[in-house]
């Protein structure tokens, strides 16, 4: 199962296309905050969504990073946004979570594709325009939609990622990092302990320095997402992904007030990504997190939903 394995390595990035979608949804209720679930059919997919608090509040979109479903955006830091006064969408990525899943080694898709399935999981929620929040991968597929369908993005924060469509020299991943994803060549992704104590190591890793690392509690969760997820092998198709040509050093011209958040510590995207990104956009506003790494850790949702509220403000 070696072609299979986790490779980081550096992702050429595409244009998006605004479709428009249908959904079946279904309503429930968590620790006193009204979600609503659904099933966005778009793009020829199916990409599984969920919603926290009143539609009538404004909306934000958060979109996760590679091989991550939207479970890694944490159900109290979503209630946390609604707290305050938004209304919060989060959703499986392709080849993740719930949503549609491909044969691994050579996915049929683009990030292009997945600028699209945003797009339209919000045209699924009726939402013209929408605060968007991303994360590594993610906040890519945000930079796509942002500079594409510039109306459908009111502001955007960006956390832990890397500017797209630039020719900077930029310093790649921490070695040490790197050694140890070198290591999932040899994973069998199919087989389940071996896949959750890979990811439970590449956590661990990609962890910053500034908080205590929760392994156990870390754990549980990765086995929580992989067996809701039927296993991690399809999504190791985000390592193989390509697109963008279309948007080639437009991120200047990002219409958007951006915000960039990222770690001291990030040993994926050294803090020269986020330097890096917040400086190519004139007017953006940026704060690190000292130490902080990869990750979303408990000890900083504070902070950061701070910063998304006077951003989104």
């Amino acid at each position: 199962m070696g072609k299979y394995a986790i490779s980081r390595r550096r992702f050429l990035l595409g244009a998006a296309v605004f479709a428009a979608a249908s959904a079946t949804i279904r309503n429930k209720t968590m620790a006193g905050t009204h979600t609503t679930t659904r099933t966005v059919h778009a793009n020829g997919v199916e990409i599984a969504t969920e919603a926290f608090g009143h539609p009538s509040a404004p909306p934000v979109l958060l979109i996760m990073g590679a091989m991550a479903s939207m479970l890694w955006w944490p159900d109290e830091f979503c209630r946390k946004l609604v707290a305050q006064g938004h209304y919060v969408i989060r959703y499986d990525n392709r080849d993740t979570g719930l949503s549609t899943k491909y044969v691994p080694g050579n996915p049929p898709y683009r990030l292009d594709d997945m600028a699209r399935d945003a797009a339209a999981v919000l045209d699924a929620h009726g939402i013209a325009s929408a605060h968007v929040v991303a994360m590594s991968l993610g906040g890519m597929i945000a930079q796509i939609l942002a500079l594409t369908e510039p109306r459908r993005v009111t502001s955007l924060t960006l956390i832990s990622t890397t500017p797209i469509g630039l020719d900077l020299d930029l310093p790649p991943p921490d070695k040490a990092y790197m050694e140890h994803a070198a290591a999932g060549e040899s994973i069998d992704w199919s087989d389940r302990t071996q896949a959750i104590d890979f990811v439970a190591g590449d956590v661990r890793m990609i962890a910053g320095t500034a908080h205590p690392h929760d392994a156990p509690a870390m754990r549980a969760f990765i086995s929580r997402d992989y067996d809701r997820s039927s296993g991690y092998l399809s999504a190791t198709n985000h390592f193989m992904l390509r697109g963008g040509d279309a948007i080639k050093g437009r991120l200047p011209t990002l219409e958007a007030p951006l915000l960039v958040i990222h770690g001291t510590a990030d040993p994926i995207f050294p803090v020269e990504h986020g330097r890096a990104l917040a400086k190519a956009v004139p007017g953006s506003t940026y704060h690190e997190l000292a130490g902080g790494g990869h990750e979303l850790h408990e000890a900083e949702w504070d902070r950061i939903i701070g910063l998304v509220a006077e951003q989104t403000r």
